[in-house]
């Protein structure tokens, strides 16, 4: 049994009549409650009006341009009475629990064989208390910890230089190329203020130099801190011969022996390859050659709306190419919430030559004209031809590179090792750390599994058992956030609720140019603790830390509001989001709160 009602306006503070920005539904949509139905904006701030109820979108009642007031109709939405009561019923028989994000689940070993171990009959060259296989930021913090405790350590690291792909061709180059990235994205928009520059010219050689020394400064770095520990660094490609010996074989095709009392396997992630893809053409690339700056091409595809791609596509569009992304999911960077996503994407369709969500790249063909791209997808076209192509769909982990089986060490279909709160594998003495472990494949959480795996091998009671594990995507703007989401909390059933401060309202923000920006925190009904936040914005990935910390530590809303923060600052938002949770946010008009 159904209905329709009319969906209004609700009481949006003194204002007499606010301007249609954006219409985000369509009839025939579903929507929940709370969902986003248009856009709206004032002289001072913009806001999206929600939906008072779930339901199929029947019909809009407003256009683009429209004035619209308290009470105005949005949409005709139909409802159904039987679920409408019966989700009321559920929601008052939903328990009032606290609920942090859980550290990162281990990869079920369920229905997955136990492999024997091989035996080793051969004489070691190297003997060691513990063996760390990879050095990335997981890898070279296992080593040292282990180090600082006392132990005998041996590093294994299949190429030249430390730091792994973070270090490499990962976080930190890709960091550096941000950041001039977003200097010469806001020297074009100073214009809009009245100081005018030239359009760069940019030195795609001394730009790499930079880029390059960046990384050399850190990776030496770390050789010395090796040194100083006294930790052996063994380079080559180390694999398990048996449960307590790992192979490793160098560039020169010579062969050693690492005998082991522990190992911490730290071997990572690579980039995933689709095997339609003409990998064979230099003009393909995958994020390793994108840091390389090989060209900077006129028209660039990206294929993957995630992190990555997405940080490549700032950089590449700053340095003048015009970027088409391509996400095969219903929006970009999945996991944040799409609140906090949808002001972020009109920006980049503003800068972009297109983007494509909900869309397919089926074939990819080298011609002399450039790559030429065939899609599915609704607004895509059927084809289109670029001068380079980026292909950022995500990395799998090296679980199954390394002869894990030979150990006895469990390796899941994915290649992901499961492991326990102390980092032990099936093999008490074989732990195992970062990316190979299980999402998210991030470097922060790799260091403090690294201490954990480390300490545990030294006899401490040591656990991973992190409430939040903050992400954060380097792209202008910056999007961060941490614990739970708006989307996890309702698929959960939590009861919750939440304060949203727009960044218009923000006199930091406006004087910077971030007036896109907001933050966004979320907290326990019952309980007022701090369950998740959310920040779009300038330097987001250094705003979120305060939030980590306040999810972390089992803070109440209350605690971050009656903090104190520096006026003016963006770090203030956080402080005015969570008295907008309260009712008490005296920077923008707020309903009394009944």
């Amino acid at each position: 049994m159904s209905n329709v009602i009319e969906v209004k306006v609700p009481d949006i503070g003194d204002f007499d009549s606010v301007e249609i920005i954006e219409i985000l539904v369509s009839p025939g949509d579903e929507v929940n409650v709370e969902d986003p139905l248009i856009t709206v904006e004032s002289d001072k701030a913009s806001m999206e009006i929600p939906s008072s109820d779930a339901g199929t979108v029947k019909s809009i009642k407003v256009a683009m341009g429209d004035k619209v007031a308290q009470g105005s109709v949005i949409i005709e939405l139909e409802v159904s009475e039987i679920n409408n009561s019966a989700e009321d019923e559920t929601k008052s028989e939903t328990p009032q629990i606290e609920s942090p994000q859980a550290a990162p689940e281990s990869t079920a070993t369920e229905n997955i064989s136990t492999p024997d171990a091989a035996v080793f009959t051969g004489s070691a060259d190297i003997q060691a208390q513990v063996v760390v296989l990879g050095s990335g930021p997981g890898g070279y913090t296992a080593a040292f910890r282990a180090a600082d405790l006392g132990k005998q350590v041996v590093l294994i690291e299949k190429d030249d230089f430390l730091g792994g792909v973070c270090l490499n061709v990962g976080c930190i180059p890709s960091k550096a190329l941000l950041h001039v990235a977003e200097v010469v994205t806001e020297a074009r928009e100073f214009s809009k203020l009245g100081v005018t520059y030239q359009e760069p010219d940019i030195d795609t050689d001394k730009l790499r130099e930079h880029k390059n020394k960046v990384v050399g400064r850190l990776t030496g770095g770390l050789k010395q801190l090796a040194k100083q520990r006294k930790v052996q660094i063994v380079n080559g490609y180390g694999k398990f011969t048996s449960a307590n010996t790992i192979e490793v074989e160098a560039a020169d095709g010579t062969k050693q022996v690492v005998a082991f009392e522990n190992c911490i396997i730290a071997a990572g992630s690579s980039v995933t390859r689709l095997p339609f893809i003409p990998w064979e053409d230099e003009r393909v690339w995958d994020s390793t050659d994108a840091l390389e700056l090989k060209n900077i091409p006129k028209r660039l595809l990206v294929v993957g709306g995630g992190i990555i791609g997405l940080e490549m596509a700032t950089v590449y569009h700053a340095l003048g190419a015009q970027v088409t992304v391509v996400e095969l999911g219903p929006g970009l960077i999945p996991g944040a919430d799409r609140d906090l996503l949808k002001p972020f994407e009109r920006t980049l369709k503003r800068r972009y030559e297109n983007v494509f969500v909900n869309t397919k790249v089926t074939t990819l063909t080298p011609s002399d004209d450039g790559i030429v791209c065939q899609f599915e997808g609704k607004k895509a076209p059927e084809q289109d031809t670029f001068d380079n192509v980026l292909v950022a769909i995500g990395r799998s982990p090296n679980g199954k590179l390394i002869d894990a089986d030979k150990a006895g060490v469990v390796v899941n279909e994915q290649g992901f090792i499961p492991v326990d709160t102390q980092q032990r594998t099936n093999i008490d003495h074989i732990f195992a750390i970062g990316d190979v472990v299980g999402q998210p494949m991030l470097a922060h959480k790799a260091t403090h599994e690294a201490k954990v795996a480390a300490e545990v091998i030294d006899g401490q009671q040591r656990f991973f058992d992190a409430r939040t594990i903050p992400s954060v995507a380097y792209t202008e703007p910056e999007i961060a956030w941490c614990g739970q989401t708006e989307e996890q909390l309702k698929a959960d059933g939590i009861e919750y609720e939440k304060g949203v401060f727009p960044w218009a309202a923000s006199g930091r923000a406006l004087s910077v140019g971030a007036d896109v920006g907001m933050t966004k925190v979320l907290y326990d009904k019952a309980t007022h603790r701090m369950l998740g936040t959310g920040i779009l914005g300038k330097n987001a990935g250094e705003l979120i830390a305060e939030a980590a910390l306040a999810v972390e530590m089992g803070a109440e809303m209350e605690d971050i509001a009656l903090t104190i923060h520096p006026h003016p600052t963006l770090s203030e938002t956080i402080n005015f989001a969570t008295e907008v949770a309260e009712g008490t946010c005296t920077d923008i008009y707020l309903p009394k709160k009944k």
